[in-house]
């Protein structure tokens, strides 16, 4: 009961602000389109007479009219020939040409079915609602008038019929207007598992059949600790088939208040999607951002697009709701695809939003080249690569830096009659840096300014083979893998910048890469080795599980892999792979890396997720220690999320993240409720973030959404800061 009396309140009270939002909804006018001549109409009907004095026709037993697009069933039919009008009565069902179907008791229309009076009707939309009135007028097919009526999207109860709807509308008249497409209601007052809850003298909106139209959008409210008590109250503005604004009023109690705005745009080969804001606070700062995307394709094998992000402070978007993002990237690119051939150029720009970013520091990257070809093989299988990229970036503080790097390469795979496969790479890596204001080590000076030449040469051959069996239902599979590459040593001096090869993780997935750094400023150098060994297991039913675990041998040490990396001896960490899911109710995904001298776990990662029944989960687990030089802290992390289908209409989700490290804690905690039927959506969720940022403090959320289905929906959210 105390659940049903929540649900009661919050319904009546979103049923104020809807039918608020949906009074102000305008009626513009539309043309309607000529329509084409009809044909005469013809009847069906298991008896029929003629009454030649009265000129009255009459059927009965399954009587079908047909005229043009329209279709009138019953049980018998008067046709008065001589005033052209239909009397029905019995299981009567007019089939309208927009999709809508009319039921009565007693109908009388005339012939070509556009004009009539209808008793006890009861009528059901393209979209499943349905309407009820004592009484009815069709006028020219364009307009039904109902008195005394009723509209709802919902069910009537299976188990108890006479149970009150969960919503409905009632009204003294109600009218639907074809030709504007617009249902209004006058006198109206909403209905909640039959209490009533909200009256309106008037009331309309859009029919099914409109997708778009301009007026008010129903508003929320909310507060938060920094704004106040807050209002929502966007209005959208439909500016022609292809294109809409939304122009959203935020009001606050304790700031200047905000506006913000969204424009769309379809395109016949593009589209634009653009979000932005401005705000003033009580002491008349302003603040604003934009987040927005257009995407444009010139031909089949081009195009091109742009991403627009900015804010104009690091926490504004967080404290107005407007996003929680650490950064922020800007890009304008071209790009084109032919055949096997790619090539792309791009300029990007980035914004950094946490506290220790400066923006002197932050790279303009103008511009970024790629260019990648494959070549088709030859009779032996051979084929040749070709890979170009040239970047250069400046900084208004720090190092500017130009790249230009090549790398042809010659590939060719051989499988050998016993089913080892062996494939082999010969690439020649040319790259030339110039860089300004770089820092050098203490015993090379300060900075440096110039540039220098590298050539890479690099043969690298992979292996394996694979053994196979089957045994009763599965297929198991034992295949041992290596990796031989040779490559001088050295290729990674001083004079070159290193932009794009800082953030290095060795893990599983690039255990057999010749070189497992992220760009091109760094390479591996000297001869090495890769070797692995991977198992699976498949049943016929679809369940598998697969382990890899491998490890790499270099005859040098490389001094460009920092203490930590896992790399930095001869022979490397230990790295391996688990992968377990024998059904949709478990799927398991273990990633490692152990020390190969302590067998210390310097990495871990677990995921988990699965469906059982009415239940489903996640789960997350990350372990890594910072390593040496780079600017990623260490991370230790367990984030979940549980759901639950707890009846057929309610289902609830709890979800957190938190931080396992000596210092850390809770970071975020949800947890929400869902009800959910073919005519409402109730969704409420309770939720704290740790987050601490500047003036953005511990944050305590309450939010609840109430979508009345057809009608719109309502919600609200308040946040209080500790």
């Amino acid at each position: 009961m105390i659940l049903k009396r929540t649900l009661l309140a919050s319904l009546s009270a979103a049923a104020l602000l809807l039918g608020g939002a949906l009074a102000a909804v305008p009626a513009h006018a539309q043309q309607a389109a000529a329509t084409p001549a009809e044909q005469p109409a013809t009847f069906a009907a298991d008896e029929m007479t003629h009454d030649q004095e009265q000129s009255v026709v009459t059927a009965r037993g399954h009587v079908e009219v047909n005229h043009g697009e329209r279709t009138l069933l019953a049980d018998s039919i008067s046709y008065n020939q001589i005033t052209d009008t239909l009397r029905a009565d019995g299981n009567i069902a007019l089939h309208l040409p927009s999709g809508e179907i009319l039921f009565a008791d007693t109908m009388e229309i005339t012939g070509d079915l556009k004009n009539g009076v209808i008793s006890d009707l009861r009528a059901v939309m393209q979209d499943r609602s349905r309407f009820a009135a004592k009484q009815a007028t069709l006028v020219n097919d364009e307009t039904l008038t109902m008195d005394r009526a009723v509209y709802s999207p919902c069910e009537q109860c299976k188990t108890d019929p006479k149970r009150p709807l969960l919503w409905q509308l009632k009204a003294v008249k109600i009218v639907h207007d074809r030709t504007k497409k617009i249902i209004s209601y006058y006198d109206a007052w909403m209905e909640v598992l039959g209490v009533p809850v909200m009256y309106t003298p008037y009331l309309s909106y859009p029919d099914p059949t409109v997708k778009r139209k301009s007026g008010f959008l129903t508003p929320s409210w909310g507060g938060s600790s920094d704004l106040g008590f807050l209002v929502r109250a966007p209005y959208f503005y439909a500016l022609d088939d292809y294109s809409d604004v939304t122009v959203t009023p935020i009001v606050t109690s304790k700031e200047r208040g905000a506006l913000a705005g969204e424009y769309r745009e379809r395109f016949t080969k593009g589209e634009i999607n653009a979000a932005a804001s401005v705000a003033y606070d009580s002491n008349s700062r302003a603040y604003g951002h934009i987040k927005s995307e257009a995407r444009f394709d010139i031909n089949n094998s081009w195009r091109w697009g742009a991403d627009v992000n900015r804010s104009s402070s690091d926490t504004y978007m967080r404290r107005y709701g407007f996003g929680g993002e650490d950064s922020l990237t800007s890009r304008a690119f071209l790009e084109g695809f032919r055949g096997k051939n790619y090539t792309s150029v791009s300029t990007l720009a980035f914004q950094g939003l946490r506290a220790e970013d400066d923006s002197r520091t932050s790279p303009l990257v103008l511009p970024v080249v790629q260019f990648n070809h494959q070549g088709d093989p030859n009779k032996y299988g051979a084929y040749n690569t070709f890979d170009m990229n040239l970047t250069a970036l400046t900084r208004e503080q720090g190092t500017d830096a130009t790249r230009i790097s090549l790398r042809p390469s010659w590939n060719v795979s051989h499988i050998a009659p016993k089913g080892d496969i062996y494939k082999l790479r010969a690439t020649m890596g040319l790259d030339f840096f110039n860089a300004q204001k770089l820092p050098v080590p203490q015993n090379r000076g300060t900075t440096y300014n110039g540039s220098a030449l590298r050539i890479y040469p690099e043969l690298a051959l992979d292996w394996s083979w694979p053994f196979a069996r089957r045994t009763a239902s599965v297929t198991e599979t034992l295949e041992p893998i290596a990796q031989l590459v040779a490559s001088p040593y050295g290729g990674n001096s001083y004079k070159m910048a290193n932009e794009d090869s800082q953030d290095f993780d060795f893990n599983d997935t690039n255990l057999f890469s010749a070189n497992r750094f992220t760009g091109y400023d760094r390479v591996e150098s000297g001869p090495r080795a890769n070797y692995g060994l991977k198992w699976s297991v498949v049943g016929d039913g679809g369940g598998s599980t697969s382990v890899l675990f491998g490890q790499s041998y270099r005859l040098k040490t490389d001094s460009t892999f920092q203490a930590g990396s896992g790399l930095e001896d001869n022979f490397s960490d230990y790295v391996g792979r688990l992968k377990v899911s024998p059904g949709d109710y478990l799927n398991l995904l273990y990633r490692t890396r152990i020390g190969k001298d302590s067998l210390d776990f310097k990495r871990n990662e677990i995921g988990l997720n699965g469906t059982y029944s009415v239940v489903n989960y996640s789960a997350d687990y990350v372990f890594f220690d910072k390593q040496q030089g780079s600017e990623f802290d260490g991370r230790k992390e367990l984030s979940f999320t549980f759901g639950s289908e707890l009846t057929e209409f309610w289902r609830t989700k709890f979800s957190g993240v938190r931080d396992m490290s000596d210092n850390g804690g809770q970071r975020s905690m949800a947890l929400s409720f869902v009800y959910e039927d073919e005519c409402l959506t109730f969704d409420t969720t309770l939720g704290r973030t740790f987050y601490l940022d500047r003036e953005v403090r511990p944050t305590d959320a309450v939010m609840f959404r109430i979508v009345f289905k057809t009608l719109g929906e309502v919600r609200s959210d308040v946040t209080t800061s500790n």
